[in-house]
């Protein structure tokens, strides 16, 4: 039901169905290994950060043009990554919710 994203470095959800064409238990069971995985995001984007702050060191001290736009490249696509990874932390499916809606 997850699968590993190289780009971002977590597994994330993929449902072969709709959310409410899975029972209840295999939506509770989703939800608990989807926040397992929710939860180290946090430590995930901080290891982003260390890079980012490695880059822009390393761009305060770079002289070559291509080298500095290379380095301004590469922290951009990380702060992207960041953005993806706060987007997929704040996603959570409601088990609660879908138990209402189909009982």
């Amino acid at each position: 039901m997850f699968q590993y994203d190289k780009r971002l470095g977590i597994p994330l959800p993929l449902l072969q169905h709709g959310w409410f064409s899975y029972s209840v238990k295999e939506r509770q069971q989703i939800t608990l290994e989807w926040e397992t995985i929710r939860g180290t995001i946090p430590d995930r984007i901080g290891e982003l950060e260390g890079q980012i702050n490695r880059k822009q060191a390393a761009l305060n001290e770079e002289e070559n043009f291509d080298q500095s736009c290379r380095l301004n490249t590469e922290i951009s696509e990380l702060a992207s990554i960041i953005n993806d990874l706060w987007l997929w932390f704040r996603t959570s499916p409601d088990v609660d919710e879908a138990k209402k809606t189909h009982a």
